[in-house]
């Protein structure tokens, strides 16, 4: 490709624009399409909307295991053998104080996840009273996922200050029924209309590596973009032992940075978040992802680990971006204290490296 298509590429996302989705899949699946050049162009938009700066997030699993759904995905789901450590809910004294340490960490944004289909309108409740509590003592936006709502609930969560609902939509739906059977993706959907209609900013995103084609990303990238999701977290596959999807396609670490420029691209605006399955997929190239990303994970990612925060604090530093959050990069990186990701105690298993890229004679 010269240059002027991928200056094409730029102008789209910088000006709003939509190209044809021939144009979208080649940058996925062309080998002409330079990975570089690719970069550069998704961190010219990156750029223009976000500048060099880098949202940091940190998960809390409120609750784990137990779950009705059989995700094949997740090591939460009843389909799921995964070693987990399996609990009902943390006490709301536990919950503030991981609200307070994401805070001090550097978190711009503390997002509690809860296990389960639907909650309960006394969970709901229960989720309001937290999200006013923390908003009240902490300058940090709160985002909640807490599996699939309607109108009432989320309308009560804005009115509590809740400032985003997570709910991904993981993949496309002519692909949902081959990896969860206990709901739909029109479920998924309608959960996010929801919080739309509610006023509240919309997060989600997708699970790459469970068999889509390119033709489906770009039909989730555009459908994100119509949601005017705000948030879009990028997580791909994490090779969990135990769980129906135990090998994630076709994933490479430079399929993975595609992916990323191509969310860049078609949503140049929103906050697009490389999520679980960062370290491990991108591996030596995981520092690439924040030209087209602006935002990450700090910690873990519900059920498994990531990189130490020190060590994810200096990527980004070294790299030359700076942390969005109201303390200096040198105060962060000085704090101390136990850095536990996930549930904070143990992980399950992943496939080894010789399980997913197995000898050829």
């Amino acid at each position: 490709m010269d240059e002027h298509w991928y200056r094409t590429l730029a102008n789209a996302g910088i000006d709003g624009d939509i190209l044809p989705q021939s144009t979208y899949t080649s940058l996925l699946t062309d080998s002409k399409v330079e990975l570089l050049s690719l970069i550069d162009a998704a961190y010219t938009v990156r750029k223009h909307f976000h500048g060099k700066t880098v949202t940091v997030h940190i998960i809390n699993n409120v609750s784990n295991g137990l779950c009705s759904e059989d995700c094949n995905y997740c090591p939460q789901s009843r389909s799921s053998t995964a070693e987990i450590v399996e609990y009902s809910e943390k006490s709301d004294e536990e919950i503030l104080l991981e609200a307070k340490q994401a805070y001090e960490a550097g978190a711009y944004r503390y997002c509690m996840v809860y296990a389960g289909r639907r909650s309960s309108k006394k969970r709901t409740e229960s989720i309001a009273n937290l999200v006013r509590t923390i908003k009240a003592q902490y300058p940090i936006e709160v985002c909640v996922s807490a599996g699939i709502m309607d109108e009432n609930s989320t309308r009560l969560l804005k009115q509590a200050g809740l400032d985003r609902l997570n709910h991904n939509l993981n993949t496309s739906s002519s692909q949902y029924p081959k990896i969860c059977t206990t709901h739909t993706f029109s479920d998924r959907l309608n959960t996010l209309k929801a919080a739309r209609n509610s006023g509240l900013e919309v997060c989600s995103g997708i699970i790459a590596g469970m068999g889509e084609t390119a033709e489906e990303l770009v039909e989730l990238a555009v459908m994100l973009r119509d949601l005017e999701a705000k948030s879009i977290p990028i997580n791909f596959l994490l090779p969990i032992v135990g769980n129906k999807l135990e090998i994630a396609q076709n994933l490479t670490p430079e399929y993975c940075l595609r992916i990323l420029c191509l969310f860049r691209f078609i949503n140049p605006q929103a906050e697009i978040r490389t999520a679980a399955g960062r370290e491990y997929h991108l591996r030596s190239m995981e520092v690439m992802s924040l030209y087209p990303a602006n935002s990450l994970f700090m910690d873990g990612y519900l059920n498994t680990r990531g990189k130490s925060r020190q060590d994810t604090l200096k990527m980004i530093i070294d790299a030359g971006f700076t942390i969005k959050s109201d303390k200096s990069a040198e105060e962060l990186l000085l704090q101390e204290g136990e850095e536990t990701g996930g549930d904070g105690s143990t992980a399950p298993d992943l496939k080894s490296d010789t399980d997913l890229h197995p000898a050829r004679d």
